[in-house]
């Protein structure tokens, strides 16, 4: 079982790795029964690695603690095989397996040696932590790689021609079996008793014991032994610096320094060679680490007696300082020798191995520098070959990285060295002639770290052209970089051997001890960033760990260094020797598990068109090399004889070399830019795919376009799905890559084009498929669509070029990044509904399953069988990624797994679910195909519940702050409802015998229970959820307990005193607001770490909270305190003010937008609260100042949350905004101010103080009218003045136009009434009055819109201003215009009420005649207010003349109309003249009588018409009065 477990995790990685590289190949294979038969098995090799992945699962639940036996019963097998190797060997009959050499068999055991060696590590570490399931992870790991282990020492046993060397093999590979039996034992044991010092202590021993064993293994290897050997002695050569005293000198100074130069030179060499031998055979690098020993030992001996001559004690300490240096660096170039002959593949061997060599060649440098005294300029130049001997390596094999640079970076390393290359060169050259051997010495040493640097970035560089290659495979970066912590290892033990070297200098001791401090640091940060980015929970506490010791280690040896500085004594050094030791072993321990293969880098592997690529920058490298070799060389004899003319020719002519390599070296490094290629070629392809899309929409156009009939359409519909797919995952790394990492943008780049050939035919293909002409034209349309923004995607890439310098370029990539992420969004929906209207939903299905073993995406229930597989492919998306995050974070780590499981579970749901549907959908009337739907819907229904289930058991906390935080929010509502009663004097004792003093007891009471509950909300967050579930549930029955006594204390003061009132029901709303916060701070607290910014904001949120509950309890004592109710309510709203500007100013974006009308709305509430504040300061009356507390709470708050609502509004510029926030603070501020000197003043009543409040109050007004002129700025040219006479014009204008369109409705809406039969005859008269009075209301509704079209003309024409530079300017204008626009309403509406009036036969027609006068008068005013600025040819002002004819014409048949009526009817009235005389003369009296009468009465309506005109006159504008005139 547990073998079949472990082969189902193994072959599960790879297995995911060949699902993706199958789908991913699928659009590229040209035939499509090839490619459907690929993206099928893809598929079941996918399903069966998930259903492999579950049962894997199940099984570990099984078996899981049996994993430990199982390891322990695998390792005593092994050792048992080797007993039996041993035993053939004797018998001379042990032979090498097939495929089996020497050589590879060494490599394995030194590769496999490593990762014994860390699994062990983390072995211990696991156990150490008592983490079972982890510790048999380990266990099994540890039994697989000694397994491995096993196999390679039994190979090289076989192939060994030495029986001795067999033997000794065979045997420290037993012995290794044996200790790792008892480690795994020790580590079984130690579960049982995790905190068990013995334990801990066996377990340490038998693991060094384990790994003495490895390091005996490895050392039997071929060709270890002799750098075993060479380390020895360079050891035993190394114990004559320890000598205390120098022997005499046996040579003359001269000798000595020709001795020193030569045996440096020497040893120079055989580091080099030793560098070559470590890639060749073990042979060689025997040889090589024999003769690099040999040297080493000659250079000793002269470097030893060089410090016989020295003059001074301190320079021959320098001299012997130096020389352990350079004994340190031989032991680490041959140790990386070693490491890297044993194991050529592992992760920065190589340049391990560059950095030892190039250590010892400055180790040396050094020495030269100080010992020698050569002629004038021949040190320098001798160091400088040295130098470049040591450099030249990087340019030979660059497939791993040099340094960090970027490409660009490489670029710019390589032109300014050049630079400065051609300046030293100038210098060197100069200095020659002019003899100045000095200055000549600095230029070479300039020169020299020129050429290196120039050296590092054409390797750099070559690397970066080599990886970028599509053909390459990029390497991968690893959790630690193995070489850093190796650097890192090396600086401390050299640092601390400096320490403890009794000859060490005071100076020499602190920089050592700064070393250590520098390194140590580095690591500790090291370990902190692996530890966040493993998720590895064993991997995660020991590199916390580590940290920790190496931290501690270094802290106690700066105390003991710190001590050794004040006094140099004997004890002190052995004390700082002591302190050293823990600090070495931490490090030590820590580089070892660092050097896990898991936590590796995966090398890049350069192809053969990659290393093509890189011979030109290579070639023009060396050639630089070479040439600045003989311009040295050269140099270095010109500076002894500058008189000699060929030398000098030749000394030209290196340069003009060294310079044209140079140039040729730049040119190289820019023609090979990584990705430019690529991006051509690209370019070139999309082009061709856009036009034969091109060429295809026209024949679709004109319905010529031929049906591809060789494939189906789902076929065709699959393929373009998975094109799109994965041309969508494409789009993130090239933008990626073109910002910022150039080696991969050829690969991606090339990966985007090669989707697009079959992204295209598969458009056309199910293009010709469609019956639609309109879905062909839009499937073809957004293809192109897609097409075209990957082609802008492509040049803004090309632009870029990875360089993250070039930061135009950025935004026109993230521009077409998100062009091509819309496209591709589109044209998968549109994929979609297609595919789900036919019921194919393969890609879909393939959607859920990459989901599901990705673990980043999620699943819910469809709704509705048409869009169900596009439906559970969204959906899924978003509950798998926040499953994987809850799982990464659930508590404790068994929830994690149990949520993994459940969502994987749910995803087979799904899937099944989704192929149900498609088939129903393919046949709609299979009955099993409909029962096989509803059981998978059920199952997928009872998985959504169990993955729910779970994940509220892992989040119990968060869930109960959820629930609290929505239940203080009903009750912050509720007590606001309670506020507005309060303030209206409503609310009312329960009983008329209630009192305050009844809950103040019960009121002070909760409120310390509701601190209580906050400080274990406070310690709940870095609690588990448990303690975090009953804090949150406990405070939210607590504030609603506080809410309640506080209701009912406030009732029981009585509605007499509503601002008391208010005061304690705002105190206690404070309360539950900062609850509120403190609930929100929690859940997002909950699980962080102690130094995360949440954690701040959760003390901070405690620190309000527990603020205002005292707040509440001071208010709540001041309550039956009259003399202080005002200043108790004063201080609390000033703490709320405080607490409300805190929020005011945090950075979070408002849900709710407001308008600036609205803002400056609020901030008319300041000044009435500014004016009563001031008001209540003079009085010192309580009453007055408790008013003043609340209506200051309520207008700061609403000013406040208006002010960023508005400021956060669309179309509201960075630089308004910012000034809303800072008046909108200072307004705020000074308001405070003026809040606290009324509480003086309320303590200090003197009339000095009460003076001081209008100068508080001229602030505050200030700051709002700065807030206004804000909230203007924000509307921009849309802004408005209510005051504007233009605006009112356009406002009367519209109204008069509303006013006449209800009259002409009301119009309509009248029938002339029912006539006796005697009066038929005039009917068509009342008809006739109805239809003029209409046509003339239309025109007049026409007009008045003519007139709004015409000013809003002259203002964008500029003639009239939007907002008037004076009153007296268009404001004249405006004021006519308003006139005239009234008047044109006010008569129209008289006019309809006339015709009623005539209708009805309750008014004469002269009351008609004259109305339609009116309308004709006004009219002809509102023409002329019009034209007064307006341009005579501009359309609106010929609409405005039609439409004033319009009215005129009507108004004028009306007038006419009702003339001829009246007229008729005075030709109908027969006077009767009576016979009689008397009554003859009677009747003529009357006639005389009534004539005089109607001749006064005209008079007198003429003079009162004349007065109204005159009053009327007074007011026009001046355009108008010169037209009456």
């Amino acid at each position: 079982m547990q073998q079949r477990k472990d082969d189902g995790l193994q072959h599960s990685v790879p297995g995911s790795k060949m699902v993706a590289s199958a789908k991913s190949s699928v659009p590229t294979v040209g035939d499509q029964a090839a490619a459907m038969q690929l993206g099928q098995c893809a598929k079941n090799l996918a399903t069966s690695l998930a259903e492999l992945r579950t049962a894997a699962q199940k099984a570990y639940e099984a078996c899981g603690p049996m994993e430990i036996d199982s390891a322990l019963t695998a390792v005593q097998t092994l050792r048992n095989e080797l007993q039996d190797a041993k035993t053939a060997a004797i018998k001379q009959q042990l032979k090498p397996l097939p495929g089996e050499s020497l050589e590879k068999c060494a490599q394995d055991l030194g590769s496999t040696s490593k990762a014994v060696g860390s699994s062990m590590a983390q072995l211990l570490t696991c156990a150490a932590q008592g983490n079972e399931h982890y510790t048999g992870v380990a266990a099994r790991e540890t039994a697989q790689a000694l397994k491995t282990l096993a196999q390679a020492a039994r190979g090289v046993a076989a192939a060994t021609a030495d029986p001795a060397t067999a033997s000794a093999m065979l045997d420290s590979a037993r012995e290794v079996m044996d200790g790792s039996t008892m480690l795994i034992s020790e580590a079984k044991q130690a579960l049982v008793a995790p905190g068990d010092s013995e334990s801990q202590q066996r377990l340490a021993q038998v693991a060094k014991s384990v790994s003495h064993s490895l390091s005996a293994c490895v050392n039997c290897l071929p060709g270890q032994k002799d750098v075993d050997m060479a380390l020895k002695n360079i050891g035993e050569a190394s114990k004559k610096l320890l000598m205390e005293t120098i022997p005499p000198c046996s040579k003359s100074f001269q000798e000595a320094q020709s001795d020193l130069n030569q045996t440096a030179a020497d040893l120079n060499q055989s580091a080099g060679d030793v560098v070559h031998a470590s890639k060749g055979t073990s042979s060689q690098l025997a040889d090589a680490s024999g003769k690099f020993s040999e040297d080493f030992d000659e250079f000793l001996d002269a470097g030893i007696e060089m410090a016989g001559h020295t003059q001074s004690k301190e320079d021959q300490f320098q001299v012997i300082g130096n020389l352990k240096n350079i004994s340190m660096a031989s032991s680490k170039l041959l140790l990386a020798a070693k490491s890297l002959s044993v194991d050529p593949g592992a992760a920065n061997a190589k340049g391990l191995l560059a950095a030892a060599a190039r250590s010892v060649t400055d180790s040396i440098n050094q020495l030269i520098n100080l010992c020698t005294q050569q002629a004038p300029g021949q040190k320098e130049c001798d160091n400088a070959l040295r130098e470049l001997e040591a450099v030249r390596g990087l340019l030979d094999n660059p497939n791993e990285p040099v340094n960090d640079l970027s490409y660009f970076d490489c670029i710019e390393s390589v032109m300014e060295s050049s630079k400065v290359l051609g300046e030293s060169m100038a210098g060197i050259s100069h200095n020659c002639k002019t003899g100045d051997v000095p200055s000549f010495g600095d230029c070479v040493s300039v020169a020299s770290k020129a050429l290196c640097g120039l050296t590092e970035a054409a390797g750099q560089a070559s690397y970066l052209v080599g990886v970028s290659d599509p053909n390459s495979q990029t390497g991968h970066q690893g959790l630690v970089d193995p070489v850093q912590f190796a650097r890192a290892n090396q600086a401390i033990q050299m640092a601390c051997q400096n320490l403890v070297d009794p000859g060490s200098s005071p100076s020499q001791v602190l920089s050592a001890a700064t070393i250590v401090a520098k390194h140590t640091s580095a690591l500790c940060n090291a370990c902190r960033l692996a530890s966040s980015k493993t998720a590895n929970p064993v991997a995660k506490r020991h590199f916390v760990q580590s940290a920790k010791e190496v931290a501690n280690s270094t802290a106690s040896l700066v105390k003991t260094i710190k001590a050794l500085d004040g006094d140099f004594s004997d004890e002190n050094r052995e004390k700082c020797r002591v302190a050293t030791a823990p600090l070495i072993e931490a490090v030590d321990n820590l580089t070892t598990f660092a050097s896990n293969p898991e936590f590796a880098s995966v090398p890049a592997l350069i192809s053969r068109e990659g290393s093509a690529a890189q011979v030109p920058i290579l070639q023009s490298a060396r050639s630089m090399l070479d040439s600045s070799t003989q311009l040295l060389k050269t140099a270095r004899s010109l500076v002894m004889n500058p008189k000699d003319p060929p030398t000098w020719s030749l000394l030209a002519s290196y340069s003009r070399t060294v310079s044209d390599s140079i140039k040729s070296l730049i040119t190289a490094i820019r023609d090979k830019a990584p990705g430019q290629r690529e991006c051509d070629s690209a370019i070139d392809s999309i082009n061709k795919c856009i036009r034969d899309i091109e060429h295809v929409s026209l024949a679709a156009i004109s319905q010529n376009l031929p049906t591809r009939d060789d494939i189906s359409l789902e076929a065709l519909q699959e393929q373009l799905m998975s094109s799109v797919h994965e041309v969508g995952h494409l789009i993130e790394p090239i933008s990626t890559a073109a910002k910022g990492e150039a080696a991969q943008l050829g690969h991606k780049i090339s990966q985007l084009a090669s989707y697009f050939e079959p992204l295209h035919s598969a458009a056309v293909g199910m293009a010709s498929k469609l019956m639609h002409h309109q879905q062909q034209m839009n499937l073809l349309d957004q293809t192109k669509t897609l097409a075209e923004s990957a082609l802008q995607m492509l040049y803004a890439a090309k632009e870029g070029g990875g360089n993250p310098k070039a930061a135009l370029a950025h935004d026109a990539i993230a521009e077409a990044t998100q062009l091509m992420r819309e496209a591709v969004d589109d044209l998968m929906v549109t994929l979609n509904e297609a595919a789900s209207e036919v019921g194919i939903v393969g890609g879909m299905v393939d959607s859920i399953a990459d989901s599901m073993g990705k673990m980043t995406k999620s699943v819910s229930g469809p709704e509705e069988l048409g869009s169900l597989a596009s439906q559970v492919t969204g959906d899924y998306s978003q509950l798998a990624l926040q499953g994987h995050l809850a799982a990464a974070t659930a508590e404790p780590e068994e929830i994690g797994v149990q949520i993994k499981l459940r969502v994987q579970e749910l995803g087979h749901g799904c899937i099944v679910l989704v192929q149900k549907a498609g088939a129903l959908q393919s046949c709609p009337s299979d009955s099993i195909t409909k029962r096989e739907l509803i059981e998978g819907a059920r199952v997928v229904t009872e998985k959504v519940s169990m993955v729910l289930s779970v994940l509220q058991a892992g989040n119990k906390g968060t869930q109960a702050c959820i629930t609290a935080a929505s239940a203080v929010s009903g009750i912050i509502a509720d007590l606001g409802t309670t506020i507005m009663f309060a303030s209206a004097s409503t609310l009312n004792a329960e009983t008329d015998t209630d009192s305050f003093a009844d809950h103040r007891e019960n009121i002070l009471k909760t409120a310390k229970a509701l601190v209580e509950d906050t400080k274990n909300l406070v310690s709940g967050a870095a609690s588990g959820q448990e303690k975090l579930a009953r804090a949150a549930q406990s405070s939210a029955t607590t504030i609603t307990q506080l809410t309640d006594v506080v209701k009912l204390g406030a009732a029981s003061i009585g509605p007499d005193d509503p601002e008391t009132q208010v005061v304690l029901l705002n105190a206690v709303k404070d309360v539950a607001k900062a609850l509120g916060e403190l609930i929100g701070a929690t859940k997002c607290a909950a699980g962080k770490a102690a130094d995360d910014s949440s954690m701040f904001q959760l003390k901070s949120a405690a620190k309000v909270m527990v603020t205002n509950v005292t707040s509440l309890l001071k208010t709540v004592k001041a309550v039956e305190d009259e003399a202080t109710r005002g200043t108790r309510a004063l201080e609390a709203t000033i703490e709320c003010i405080r607490q409300e500007l805190t929020v005011f100013q945090s950075k979070d974006t408002p849900v709710k937008f407001t308008t600036p009308e609205e803002f400056i709305r609020m901030t008319k509430g300041i000044t009435t609260a500014t004016a009563k504040a001031v008001a209540a300061g003079n009085s010192a009356r309580q009453e007055d100042v408790i008013s003043t507390a609340n209506l200051s709470r309520k207008v700061i708050a609403d000013m406040l949350t208006a002010c960023k609502q508005a400021a956060y509004h669309d179309g509201v510029s960075e630089e308004v905004r910012g000034r809303a926030l800072l008046y909108g603070t200072e307004c705020t501020n000074g308001y405070i101010r003026l809040l606290e000197h009324v509480l003086q003043v309320l303590q200090r009543p003197t009339a000095e103080q009460k003076q001081h409040l209008a100068v508080f109050s001229k602030r505050v007004a200030g700051a709002v009218t700065e807030l206004i002129q804000t909230a203007e700025a924000m509307k921009g040219t849309e802004w408005v003045d209510p005051e504007d006479p233009t605006v009112i014009a356009e406002t009367e204008l519209l109204g008069a136009a509303a006013s006449i369109e209800a009259a002409a409705k009301k119009l309509e809406q009248l029938k002339p009434r029912a006539k006796p039969k005697q009066a038929d005859e005039s009917l068509d008269f009342e008809e006739q009055i109805l239809e003029a009075a209409k046509s003339i209301a239309a025109a007049t509704s026409a007009l008045v819109k003519s007139a709004s079209a015409a000013q809003r003309e002259l203002v964008a024409q500029g003639k009239v201003g939007s907002i008037p530079a004076n009153a007296e300017d268009d404001g004249q204008w405006s004021q006519g215009l308003i006139s005239a626009a009234r008047m044109v309403a006010a008569a129209t509406s008289n006019l309809c009420e006339a015709a009623n009036a005539s209708v009805q036969g309750h008014a004469t027609e002269e009351k008609l005649i004259s109305s339609a006068k009116q309308v004709a008068a006004s009219t002809a005013q509102l023409l002329v207010a019009c034209k007064v600025k307006a341009d005579q040819d501009s359309e609106a002002m010929k609409r405005l003349q039609a439409a004033g004819n319009a009215v005129k014409r009507a108004s004028d048949n009306l007038v006419k109309a009702a003339q001829k009526a009246a007229f008729d009817k005075a030709d109908d009235e027969n006077v009767v003249v009576k016979t009689k005389f008397v009554g003859g003369i009677a009747q003529i009296i009357a006639a005389q009588e009534e004539m005089l009468r109607k001749e006064r009465e005209l008079e007198e309506a003429r003079k009162k018409l004349a007065q109204i005109r005159q009053q009327q006159y007074k007011f026009l504008p001046s355009e108008l009065r010169e037209d009456e005139d």
